[in-house]
């Protein structure tokens, strides 16, 4: 996972509530195992219903097309668990996510793929969303996971709050595993312990029966 730290660049706002993750990816339109994930962000709603791109959705418009920072609205990411409707942001160059609250789920595959997830209080938010929007993407903004803090033009820099945990993993680029990885002494301590006061356990069978040759 690649760590998190800061991002500067276009803020793209998609101020709308309860954006579900089968309109973030569409992944039944997918047709192969391994689809182009920044084609498939949001395929169906960049589209008019003649198929032809829509020229007013924000991310068909020339300054949004690789935005940096997604600026939303309230329960962004509802909907089923899948993955892909965060790595179709990534795959866009989207690394943080700024909303007035967001799925449980899609937050955390927010964290285990390195996108910060940022919720601001809604007046906050608000005053954040309007800068955002009358910036149109003309220059950009910061979001420094360090510091904590919010920061570009129009207006006085907004600190955010997020878990000590969450902030690690994204600091140091830990998935789960990585960060059950950093144990790995103690893990390898207990097992050794485990084998020394238990050592008729290490040879145990899973209690599987073998196999039988077919009947002649």
């Amino acid at each position: 996972m690649v760590p998190f730290t800061t991002v500067t660049g276009v803020a793209a706002p998609l101020i709308r509530d309860d954006i579900n993750t089968d309109e973030i990816t569409p992944i039944q339109i997918a047709r192969t195992l391994e689809p182009d994930y920044a084609e498939l962000l949001f395929m169906r709603t960049r589209q008019r219903p003649d198929g032809s791109p829509d020229p007013d959705f924000v991310f068909n418009r020339p300054q949004f097309l690789r935005p940096a920072i997604l600026v939303t609205g309230r329960n962004f990411g509802c909907g089923s668990s899948r993955e892909s409707a965060v790595w179709a942001m990534l795959a866009v160059g989207i690394r943080c996510i700024i909303a007035k609250s967001m799925a449980d789920i899609y937050r955390e595959n927010c964290l285990q793929n390195g996108l910060l997830p940022v919720v601001l209080g809604a007046e906050d938010a608000d005053g954040f969303i309007a800068r955002v929007v009358a910036m149109d993407g003309a220059a950009p903004f910061t979001v420094d996971l360090v510091t904590q803090r919010i920061s570009g033009p129009g207006g006085p820099d907004l600190g955010f709050e997020i878990a000590a945990a969450d902030r690690t993993r994204l600091l140091e680029g830990l998935d789960d595993i990585g960060l059950t990885l950093k144990h790995m002494a103690e893990i390898v301590n207990w097992e050794r312990c485990a084998a020394e006061a238990q050592p008729w356990l290490q040879n145990a069978q899973d209690g599987r029966q073998p196999k039988r040759e077919n009947a002649e």
